[in-house]
């Protein structure tokens, strides 16, 4: 299971594969068993092999977090702001002004049951299995970030791949240099609420 060899294959099989065989039209119930024997195969890892402990550091700098983060937040605001207006604008922050409770549940459900799982296997699994095999570091990044826009190939959707893959890079940045799941969750989390809100939730397989 510590072979390069072994992990190769397995990073192939669970980040590559995987993936996109969700693309293809086979069983919906093969994939399920597919999707929750991958996950059960990682959780596996996390706690047997790599014996990796979800604790939240005592030492987060915050405010070079959030000033970076808000830094961040307000040019994607803008950018996605004008793309929605310019491309559907009937869903400009449609959600929020005509179904504000669902914003709201939904907007918990997302960043708890969604966005801290694949920060889990995406950044924490990822980085603590795979880094150790790329000698570029610039590069390990730049693969992290493709595989997690493969990973939603499943849209079929040109524009969800680019956000997500730019999505990767910062959240790959951020737990690069923080090693913190919880933090790079929260950033997760506040992007893709962001998205929701805005209106671009439809692309992105959220509820209308």
């Amino acid at each position: 299971m510590q072979t390069t060899n072994y992990k190769l294959t397995e990073l192939f099989v669970l980040f590559v594969l995987i993936p996109i065989s969700f693309v293809l039209e086979y069983s919906p119930i093969l994939k399920l068993i597919i999707g929750v024997s991958g996950f059960a195969y990682i959780l596996y890892v996390i706690l047997k092999v790599e014996k990796i402990q979800f604790k939240i550091k005592k030492d987060i700098h915050w405010k070079n977090f959030w000033k970076t983060t808000l830094f961040k937040s307000i040019i994607i605001a803008v950018f996605t702001t004008i793309f929605v207006w310019f491309t559907d604008t009937e869903n400009l922050f449609e959600i929020v002004l005509n179904k504000p409770f669902k914003w709201m549940i939904f907007l918990f459900i997302y960043a708890f049951f969604s966005v801290y799982p694949q920060e889990v296997l995406f950044r924490t699994f990822f980085f603590k299995r795979y880094e150790n095999l790329f000698k570029n570091e610039r590069f390990f990044i730049f693969i992290n970030a493709v595989l997690f826009s493969l990973a939603h190939l499943f849209f079929q959707n040109t524009v969800v791949i680019v956000i997500t893959f730019i999505g990767g890079i910062l959240f790959a940045i951020t737990y690069k240099k923080t090693k913190s799941t919880f933090l790079v969750s929260v950033e997760h989390a506040i992007y893709g609420c962001w998205l929701f809100t805005v209106g671009m939730g439809e692309m992105l397989g959220f509820p209308s």
